[in-house]
Formats: structure tokens, sequence, C-alpha cells
């Protein structure tokens, strides 16, 4: 194990870095964190189509050509967090009276959706940051002394936050139960123990909203901010996954953690607040992304590929015309309800939060099928190590496991229509 100095530990030589104030380092990518002055352009990602200076199509091709290595070794996307932050992104979410730009659902599922073209592992880990702002707006749960200090150091670096709720014994909090990890009362405060597994960004988080239960007679549940600083705090390199291999959803324990009395959440989070549920649906659009790297892959491939008993590309081809054009349709039928959903959401249509879970597995189902389909019209060439194509089909595939899940979005809705409870 190898300390780090800011207090975490990493088990894995090949992967030790450190964090020094704001300075982060790595062996492998050499971004330094440090010089990211104040005053550098903010975008605006209402109209993610014309974010400028730098531009989204440029922090895009960036993300993309890094993308494979990042796939490839499992590190951390340092530079392309950097990249996102640069540019303004991470805090798009923050509401207007902290100062923010109060990026909606729809924004964000666009953003997301871009990012994903260029690398959805670092996709992923922005989204996790734009909730937690998204949802402090919406129902504030930080102490307000605390979380304008958070947006003041976002201003000068990227400020990771991400909650940390899946535990080892009771897997998803969506299914119920305690969580094990527990906060103990003391002098001045909490002490927190306990293990967090699938920890998006782990290792790059600044803050961690840990959700835990109280030693108390009566136990209470709710979230306890963690600085990621703190002593007592190891990551343990588990996520070594088929896909979002970038993302280092490590396993983060906790062992007699101490936290201020003044970070535990004044809203209990036992049960998931709206504001988190309705975001949820801005995640899935960052598959899009993963979906239409696809179908640019089997495009390029079927255009170049000219069999020598054909004599002309393969895109010339009813076959293949035909297969490609179901896969736009799917891409655009996923498109189509995610961001219809979002906006009607954003507008505060009263029906739109019952539909967010069936739009999640509409959605997810169809961009699974649509790279399965290119999969299938490039044969061999798709599944190579070398061909991208493969790389963008293991990440769609982690679309099914976020929250809410197929079989419980279902079950839900089939006792609904068979009139069950």
């Amino acid at each position: 194990m190898f300390p780090l100095c800011c207090g975490r530990t990493i088990n894995d030589a090949s992967k030790r870095w450190c964090v020094t104030g704001c300075q982060y380092s790595h062996p492998q990518v050499s971004i330094p964190w440090t010089g990211w002055a104040t005053g550098r352009a903010r975008l605006t990602v209402r109209l993610v189509t014309t974010v400028a200076a730098p531009s989204l199509p440029g922090i895009v091709r960036e993300l993309a050509a890094r993308a494979g290595q990042h796939d490839q070794d499992g590190s951390f996307p340092f530079e392309g967090i950097e990249l996102v932050h640069s540019a303004g992104l991470l805090t798009s979410t923050v509401h207007p009276r902290y100062g923010g730009q109060g990026a909606g659902i729809l924004d964000t599922a666009r953003l997301l959706a871009e990012l994903g073209r260029g690398d959805p592992s670092v996709a992923l880990i922005t989204a996790m940051t734009l909730f937690s702002h998204a949802a402090q707006g919406e129902q504030p749960s930080w102490p307000e002394e605390v979380y304008r200090a958070v947006l003041a150091d976002s201003a000068r670096r990227p400020v990771l936050i991400n909650a940390l709720r899946v535990e080892p014994a009771l897997g998803s909090p969506s299914r119920g139960g305690l969580p094990e990890t527990v906060a103990r009362r003391t002098a001045g405060g909490w002490s927190l123990s306990g293990r967090k597994i699938y920890s998006t960004g782990s290792a790059g988080l600044e803050w961690m909203v840990v959700w835990a239960r109280t030693d108390e007679p009566e136990p209470r549940v709710g979230g306890f901010l963690v600085r990621a600083g703190s002593p007592g705090i190891e990551i343990e390199p588990t996520w070594d996954h088929l896909g979002l291999r970038a993302s280092a959803s490590h396993d983060v324990i906790f062992t007699d953690v101490p936290v201020e009395g003044s970070l535990e959440l004044s809203t209990p989070d036992s049960v998931r607040p709206p504001a988190a549920l309705t975001w949820q649906l801005a995640l899935p659009a960052l598959y899009l992304g993963v979906a239409r790297n696809a179908l640019d892959w089997l495009v390029g491939f079927l255009r170049d590929r000219v069999p020598s008993g054909l004599g002309k590309p393969l895109a010339t081809l009813p076959r293949f015309e035909t297969g490609a054009g179901e896969i736009a349709a799917a891409i655009q039928g996923a498109e189509e309800l995610l961001f219809g959903l979002a906006r009607r959401l954003d507008e505060g249509d009263p029906g739109a939060p019952a539909r967010v879970g069936v739009a999640k597995v509409l959605a997810t189902r169809a961009l699974i099928s649509a790279v399965e389909q290119a999969l299938a019209l490039a044969g061999n060439p798709g599944l190579t190590r070398h061909s991208p194509l493969q790389r963008h089909y293991r990440d769609i595939l982690c679309s099914r496991v976020h929250t809410p899940q197929d079989d419980a979005v279902l079950t839900a809705l089939g006792r609904t229509v068979l009139g069950g409870t």
C-alpha cells in the first residue's frame, strides 16, 4: 500500500499518484492540477451546440484521442476532467442563487451525450458532480458556508463530488435496507466506518457524500459529507470492469474517519429526494454518444471495405443500407425519448417524473441493441482488440446497471397495469 500525501491510500503500484493541496499528479498522465486560474471564460450549456472557446467539439475530440488508452490501462482521465473543468462544464448545474448557470435536465443530457462521444468514463464522472450541484440547487442539504467554499474552490480547480451509497452486502440502496456503514457520535461530531463499492471517480473525488446509519438506539439514515483527504480513507483498486474502465469506480474503505458535526447533511436521504430521481434521466444520455460512435465506426468500415469479389464498397449493398438505417433509427428514437422527457421535466410536467424509469429502460435497451447490430454487421473486424467498436460495445453494456434497473421498473409498471399495490 502506498500512502498518499492527502491521507488516502491505494493498493496498486501501477496507479500510484499523489494529491498535495491543489496539485494532482499521475505517473502515466503527468497533468498537474495547478494553475487553474479564476477568470477563465465560462460557457453556456443551455445551448450546447453553440458552446465556444474552447468548443465542445474540440473537447470531445481531445477526450476521444485518449479514451482508448485509458480504457486499455484503466487509468484515471485526469486531463479529460481538466478539459471539462476549464470549459466551465463541471459547475454548469449550479443554481443561479449561487451564481451558477442553472442548466436543466435537458441541457445536461445533451452535454453528457456529447461527452460520451469523447470518453464515457469522463462523462460518467462529470455526471456525478453535475447531479450533486443540481440536487443542492433543488433541495439544499449542504451547510451553506461549506457549499459556497466548494464553489470557490471549483473556480480554481476541478472539484469532483459523488454520493457513495452501494455496499457489498446491501447492494443498491434502491432495493431497500439499512447501510452497514456506521456513523458513531464523538465529541467533535462523528466517526465513520464502512465500505462503499462502485464509487465512481473514487481517487479523483474531493468530496464524498457517504450514505450511513447512526449507532443510536433508533438509527437515523442519511448522508455525511466527507473530505477526500480525511485520515482513515483507503481506496482499494477493485474496478477491473468490462466497460467504463477509466471511471475509477473502486471500493472506498472508511476506518474511523472523523467527520465534523456540521457536515451531517441537513436533509436525511434514507429515501432519495425526487430531484435525484428525475436527474437520473440525464445519465443514460451519455450512452447516446457511445452508440453514435459505434455507428460512425460502422459507416467508415462499410464505406472503406471493398471485397475483391464485389468490386465496390459494402456500403452499397441493400443489406448494409437497411442495417445502418435500423441502427440510426434506434439511436434517434432513444434520443427523442430521453430528450423529449427531459424537456417535460424541465417544464414541470406533473406526469413526467413517473415515466423516467420506463424511458431509461427503453432507451438503454435500444442503444445496446443498436451497437450489437453494428457488431453483427461488421463481423470479426469489429471484435478485434484494435477496433474501437468492441470498446463501444463493452461501454454500452454498462448502461443497464444504473438505477433504476430494468426489473424494478418493469415489475412496478406491471403491478400498476394489473391493478396491484
